[in-house]
């Protein structure tokens, strides 16, 4: 993949600058519908998924800050973004230990409109994200986590149904530690293509002060 990266011509670039732009507000709202209805639902699933549109709302800052910058600047955000991914599903992680201790019971109805209605949101975002998928390492991880936050919502809505029909919040946390999984995958395979880019970028140089 050259320096000048072809995937960044002067209308894809406006495309996408558009389109990141609407995927961004949009998770930015999501964020703060799903932090507040998870908090009152008592729901670990609901509140990982809320800082799931966080981290992706930042993602996609960052992507419209580098996103014409040469290439070892774009993979160097890529590789924050993938560390920022792993650290997000420790944290969840962490989350369902606890509730799994407390024992606490969420709010099936809240968890299962809210996630409908995230899942909506993330399906607009994947779609209008869907044809940049194949670019570099940064706009790899916009469609990660688009994807990932799609199958989250689903997983949500099942975790749901699963309070309701066993009356226990196990079902909630078994989601949140899926989630934690997801990030985790699509963390490594952030930092792995970045590090790749960057070792491509540094043998670039090399060869040319050689």
């Amino acid at each position: 993949m050259s320096g000048s990266c072809h995937h960044h011509d002067v209308p894809t670039t406006a495309r996408l600058r558009r389109v990141l732009i609407v995927v961004l507000v949009i998770n930015a709202g999501m964020f703060a519908v799903e932090i507040f209805a998870g908090l009152a639902a008592k729901s670990v699933s609901l509140q990982a998924d809320a800082l799931d549109f966080l981290g992706d709302a930042a993602t996609y800052a960052i992507t419209l800050f580098v996103m014409t910058m040469p290439i070892r600047w774009r993979a160097g955000a890529a590789l924050l973004k993938g560390v920022s991914m792993g650290l997000f599903g420790i944290f969840v992680i962490a989350a369902a230990i606890w509730q799994a201790i407390n024992g606490t019971l969420p709010g099936f109805e809240v968890m299962g409109t809210i996630g409908f209605a995230a899942l909506a949101a993330n399906v607009v975002c994947a779609l209008m994200l869907l044809g940049f998928r194949e670019g570099d390492s940064n706009m790899r991880s916009v469609w990660l986590c688009s994807r990932n936050d799609a199958i989250g919502n689903v997983a949500v809505m099942i975790a749901a149904a699963g309070v309701f029909a066993t009356d226990t919040g196990w079902p909630d946390v078994i989601v949140a530690a899926i989630m934690a999984a997801l990030a985790l995958t699509a963390s490594w395979q952030v930092v792995r293509h970045a590090l790749e880019e960057l070792r491509g970028t540094q043998t670039v140089v090399a060869s040319r002060g050689a």
